[in-house]
């Protein structure tokens, strides 16, 4: 019976801590391999993908100035936590026809981290501290 309650109580314990904690540090090296094709800052500029300044909230295919497939306009998406981890863990999977040809990125951990990340900064590239 002992075991029954402290076995309860952890599950309860664990079932009201937060999933994954979120490193815009750790999320910082994980944008590393996003920068061939991405960018993020007050300079930040489209290249193969678009820059990511203020991704978070932004509808996506809409960034102005890059030129985007038709299946990514089409698409209604709005980028919020959940979309974007979606997304980011297999692009063609979420969007057929993207013209984003990367693989994915399947760990949990860093996808969050990544989002701690690209959270820092405002649509004018400006970043909190």
């Amino acid at each position: 019976m002992k075991f029954a309650v402290l076995a309860g109580a952890a599950l309860l314990a664990a079932a009201v801590q937060p999933a994954r904690a979120q490193d815009a540090a750790a999320g910082e090296k994980v944008f590393a391999q996003c920068r061939a094709c991405h960018q993020v800052g007050e300079t930040a500029k489209n290249l193969v993908g678009p820059a990511l300044n203020g991704v978070i909230g932004q509808k996506a295919g809409a960034h102005e100035g890059y030129s985007y497939s038709a299946a990514m306009k089409a698409s209604g998406l709005v980028w919020d936590e959940a979309t974007f981890a979606e997304y980011i863990q297999n692009p063609r999977a979420k969007v057929a026809g993207t013209k984003m040809i990367y693989a994915g990125l399947k760990d949990e951990k860093r996808v969050a981290d990544l989002l701690a990340y690209l959270k820092q900064f405002d649509a004018a590239g400006k970043k909190a501290e």
